[in-house]
């Protein structure tokens, strides 16, 4: 499968805001050096950059650790509060952003967002159908598994 741009990723999803419908998770990886200073995950939400949006100052965790069979993107019926993301230049302060996530039946919820939609109100929570969501992050990481 070809690596495709974050740009790319973006338009593969309908331009739109699920305000309370089910939303779309699509997740890109950065390829690393030499294009960006280390790997990192891109995380779209209904085509939206979540981690851009939320802080234009933070870059996605490297996938390796997110994406992992069992790993912290894995919903759980607990509610887990998971680092995606942290400030990607030194010195401007310590930071990182978390997402709540909790599987409720067939339902996965990311709550705690604080994000602008497309309309410009604020996304603070998001819904996933399960099986496109654990699809999605399974096919991410086989994708990154098969990298050279």
């Amino acid at each position: 499968m070809p690596r495709r741009s974050p740009h790319e990723l973006r338009s593969a999803l309908p331009d739109r805001h699920s305000d309370g419908a089910v939303s779309t998770l699509l997740i890109g990886v950065c390829p690393g050096p030499p294009a960006c200073a280390a790997l990192h995950t891109y995380l779209f939400v209904d085509g939206l950059d979540l981690v851009a949006r939320s802080d234009s100052r933070m870059a996605g965790l490297d996938p390796r650790r997110l994406l992992r069979p069992g790993g912290p993107l894995y919903p759980t019926d607990m509610p887990c509060t998971v680092d995606v993301a942290r400030q990607e230049q030194p010195g401007a302060g310590e930071g990182t952003l978390t997402v709540r996530i909790q599987l409720r039946g067939e339902t996965v919820v990311w709550c705690g967002l604080m994000y602008p939609g497309l309309d410009g109100r604020p996304v603070d929570q998001v819904r996933f159908r399960l099986e496109q969501y654990l699809g999605e992050v399974e096919r991410a990481y086989t994708a990154l598994e098969d990298r050279p």
